[in-house]
């Protein structure tokens, strides 16, 4: 583990990090599929496909089922529609996730919860799991002109933050976190549970991979306790 010692605050993935969404993916993506005359997809397929965002969660679902392209459009009205009326329905918050992101604030970290997913989306859901007061900043995969992971989301949330990317933890689950990180200059923890294209998190080069988000205080910890017999 590479922790840097003087991390001032977090950026916190929602999707696959802090709540287990599948479940509205499924529902919604269902009912917006058949408003079209189209089979649903399995939950396997989501779990890989999702973290880009809803758009190109969308376009690959199209695909998946032998769609064109062409019905994006109309796809993407009745999938907003349908997400937004299940929103949470079907989603559980993460083992952990609760006492981790308050004993982040308790060791006076500021937190901000970043995502793919439209803001229209995240907030009612954050809200609905009573997460949302976690966060000094929640910004969305349309908040910014680019989307994970490019880096300008999360330059963009150290400068509303007011911390040096540096200084400033990336805490997600998949390799487009962690390769925003890693252009933005941010250390990366993953945890091991997300949704990861498939692939373990270990596989996308993080700082660190944990469990369950409580551990990751401890992390924090130990990196800043100086080493036995060195100089302070």
């Amino acid at each position: 583990m590479s922790l840097p010692s003087a991390v001032r605050a977090a950026i916190v993935d929602l999707d696959g990090t802090m709540i287990d969404t599948v479940g509205d993916f499924e529902v919604a993506l269902r009912l917006a599929l058949a408003d079209l005359g189209l089979p649903p997809v399995g939950r396997a397929f989501i779990a890989r496909t999702v973290g880009k965002g809803s758009q190109h969660l969308l376009r690959q679902t199209l695909a998946q089922v032998g769609a064109p392209d062409s019905l994006i459009e109309h796809a993407w009205a009745r999938y907003q529609h349908h997400y937004l009326a299940i929103n949470g329905q079907h989603a559980e918050v993460y083992p952990g996730v609760r006492e981790g992101l308050q004993a982040l604030r308790d060791g006076g970290l500021l937190l901000a919860c970043l995502t793919n997913k439209p803001l229209a989306f995240a907030l009612p859901l954050l809200r609905a799991k009573g997460l949302a007061g976690c966060f000094a900043h929640t910004f969305g995969g349309d908040s910014f002109a680019r989307q994970k992971p490019d880096p300008l989301p999360l330059l963009q949330t150290c400068r509303a933050l007011g911390t040096a990317p540096a200084q400033t933890l990336m805490v997600g689950d998949s390799s487009n976190d962690a390769q925003a990180a890693r252009a933005a200059g941010c250390p990366v923890v993953l945890v091991s549970y997300g949704y990861n294209h498939g692939e373990p998190a270990a596989t996308a080069g993080p700082d660190a991979v944990i469990d369950r988000l409580d551990a990751l205080p401890g992390l924090l910890d130990a990196a800043s306790r100086p080493i036995a017999g060195r100089a302070t």
